[in-house]
This record gives structure tokens, C-alpha cells and sequence, in this order.
């Protein structure tokens, strides 16, 4: 279980999104619960109070996006199916990750499409071998975009649901 929580959560006026509390949850927490299943966990990003026992990574550098994050969360664990989710999936529930590591079949990947239709990258499980070798392609993971990351992998999507939907402004918390 890999979990991306390094942003610089620049759309909230640099307030830490992982931290921001929904229901009286903080996002981390309500995605850590989701996720408590998982062999093992890393967070990547700072270290903060959180409801669990995990691992904690850093992207090299510090605020080298998503692709650099996934890199560094690689490092840690050996699960030949990894669950890759950012830290604002309020509504991901422990039923949708494990109907994440279901779908994966013989593909690279299974993943959450959001209620809009979208594909949700980091809402996903995927072979690791998937995730090493797309890592190689594109060299260098400083930020390099998640699209690129993923372009060429064999990958499966869900129904929309409201698992998918993610927090990516203050609007999105009301909903």
C-alpha cells in the first residue's frame, strides 16, 4: 500500500490537505482506515500524527510530485499487487481497495473512475512490476506527469463511483 500525502495543497492556500477533517476524520486518517487490511503501508510525505502504525518515504526532492512520490513509496514493501491512493479519497472505502486488488486480474492495473467518468490513477491497484517498469521508461520521476507514468499500461476502470472523487478544493468537502 503506497499512499501519496507530499502535495503542496497549493488550491487550499498551502493548509495541509491530508490533514483537513471531514465528519470529524482527517483525510489521511479516513484513507488509513480504508486501507488497514494492506501487509504494509508507507505514506509519503511529512510525518504526521496519524491513526496507525506506517512507514513513512519522501520523494527526492521534497515536493517532487506524484511520480517521484510513487518512486519513493516502491522502496518500501514487496506486495506483488500494490494499492496506489492519494491522501484526499474521503469516501474510498476498505470494500472498494479490496475490489481494487480483485479487478487486477491479468492486467497491469485496476483502478477507480470518480463520479464524473475520469480515471482516477491514484485510486488504484497495480502489479508492481507494472509500476517499476513504467518508472524506468520515463527515467527520471521528478515531476514527470502521472499520465506519462501510466500511458502504455494494460489497465482496467470500475463503474463511476464516489469512492473516486477526490478533494481537490474546499467545494469538494461540501459535496
Amino acid at each position: 500500500m503506497v499512499v501519496l500525502a507530499g502535495g503542496g495543497s497549493t488550491r487550499f492556500g498551502g493548509v495541509d490537505k491530508a490533514l483537513l477533517v471531514l465528519d470529524g476524520v482527517s483525510l489521511i486518517d479516513r484513507v488509513l482506515t480504508a486501507t488497514k487490511a494492506a501487509v504494509s503501508t508507507v505514506v509519503v510525505g511529512p510525518e504526521r500524527g496519524v491513526c496507525r502504525a506506517v512507514e513513512w518515504a519522501r520523494e527526492d526532492p521534497p515536493g517532487g510530485g506524484p511520480v517521484a512520490g510513487i518512486a519513493a513509496g516502491l522502496t518500501i514493501g514487496r506486495a506483488p499487487v500494490v494499492v496506489l491512493v492519494s491522501c484526499d479519497l474521503p469516501w474510498i472505502t476498505a470494500d472498494e481497495v479490496t475490489r481494487l486488488v480483485d479487478g487486477v486480474g491479468e492486467r497491469d492495473g485496476f483502478g477507480l473512475l470518480d463520479t464524473d467518468g475520469r480515471e482516477q490513477w491514484l485510486a488504484a491497484a497495480y502489479r508492481r512490476t507494472a509500476l517499476v517498469e513504467a518508472l524506468k521508461r520515463i527515467g527520471d520521476p521528478q515531476n514527470k506527469s502521472v499520465r506519462r507514468l501510466f500511458l502504455g499500461l494494460d489497465l482496467a476502470w470500475s463503474k463511476p463511483t464516489r469512492a473516486g472523487d477526490d478533494v481537490d478544493s474546499w467545494a469538494d468537502l461540501d459535496d
